[in-house]
């Protein structure tokens, strides 16, 4: 007999850096047990957020599935920023290459709604014009 699903909980930690606190708290899981799964899982991930979509059962069990890195950050990494431009239509904050774009979508195209790596590269570009980051060769 399978477990019924009590609550689905999508949050971000740093790779292996996820530790009990209120984020955690409110999901209603054993908290030191999934941190050490969770850093154990993501110790070769280090310095990226990872998004983690945890399913927790009726009897305090759970799974956990770990997501990509969210793509603004991947972006904002390959353009050498900080932050995304507060006026993305005016102001151009950072320039990534087409190569660099396409590794970005390479990466995320299990995580998005897309069929092939042309398809990502446009969801990911549009994040990045939306972040104020240019894309050498290609047209907006």
């Amino acid at each position: 007999m399978s477990k019924r699903v009590a609550k689905i909980a999508k949050l971000q930690f740093p790779a292996g850096g996820a530790k009990p606190g209120p984020a955690l708290a409110g999901v209603g899981i054993n908290m030191p047990q999934f941190t050490t799964a969770f850093n154990d899982a993501t110790r070769d991930r280090a310095g990226d957020i990872v998004p983690v979509v945890i399913t927790v059962y009726d009897d305090k069990s759970f799974d956990f599935v770990l997501k990509t890195t969210p793509a603004a950050i991947l972006l904002k990494r390959a353009a050498g920023i900080q932050s995304g431009s507060a006026t993305p239509n005016k102001a151009v904050v950072g320039t990534i290459t087409e190569a660099q774009l396409r590794e970005i979508a390479e990466y995320k195209l299990p995580d998005l709604n897309a069929n092939d790596v042309e398809g990502a590269m446009r969801i990911v570009g549009g994040t990045a014009r939306n972040m104020g980051i240019k894309i050498e060769g290609m047209e907006d």
